[in-house]
């Protein structure tokens, strides 16, 4: 009486909407516990950034302060590495962790990184798509047989942000490595506790690029079971 009408293929993607809720709790409550846990360097992570750019012969690219939390990334078409202001300022395990992570983006750009540059040539088209697709697809579903083709339509340009979403997940997992690898390498956190707690933040992170990923497939293969059940 409530409902007059329940789409049951939402029952695809609770286990992915799940899975993103507890990521981001993840995410928060470990960045939250290290960022209270200062590195013996005594470096901010502004600092390491500038450092670790600078040994990998990446002196024109800036380090800037951004606002917002958890707002840090590369920006690869000006070239400029963007820190959150508990990031820049930062003298902890999760701030170095964080700042190293994404030193090592700027380091794939530089070094070409192939999964790096697939998913930047897929940043236009998964935009496009992913803005598109839903409301080409749902128009389509309305129409009845008529709208057969704004439907598949839409599943190709949602494809595209799909295959974006999966792209990512190479790109950031080898920007951790790279970051450990130079945070030990470099001796900026020990290969104790320190180096533990920096990878422990970056794998947080790293469930909510997991999370988007599945929601992302999940929601695929939402608009397959409902295209499928219009031909039944």
């Amino acid at each position: 009486m409530f409902f007059p009408y329940f789409d049951p293929t939402y029952i695809l993607i609770l286990p992915a909407f799940l899975l993103a809720i507890y990521a981001q709790f993840k995410v928060q409550s470990t960045f939250q516990r290290y960022l209270r846990v200062a590195a013996s360097s005594g470096l901010t992570g502004a600092q390491v950034a500038r450092d670790l750019l600078n040994k990998n012969n990446l002196f024109d690219v800036p380090v800037e302060i951004t606002s917002g939390a958890l707002s840090d990334h590369y920006d690869p078409r000006r070239k400029i590495l963007r820190l959150s202001s508990q990031v820049y300022h930062g003298r902890s395990l999760a701030a170095l962790g964080v700042a190293a992570h994404e030193t090592g983006h700027a380091v794939q750009h530089a070094q070409e990184y192939i999964p790096l540059n697939v998913r930047n040539a897929l940043v236009p088209v998964a935009n496009f798509g992913s803005t598109l697709a839903f409301p080409l697809f749902f128009i389509g579903l309305l129409f009845g047989q008529g709208g057969s083709f704004l439907m598949d339509l839409g599943i190709l340009l949602f494809t595209f942000a799909v295959l974006f979403q999966i792209m990512t997940l190479p790109v950031e997992f080898n920007a951790s490595r790279r970051a450990l690898h130079m945070l030990e390498s470099e001796g900026y956190l020990n290969r104790g506790g320190e180096l533990t707690g920096a990878r422990k933040v970056l794998s947080a992170a790293a469930l909510t690029y997991l999370a988007a990923t599945a929601m992302a497939l999940l929601q695929l293969l939402r608009l397959l079971v409902l295209r499928g059940s219009r031909d039944d």
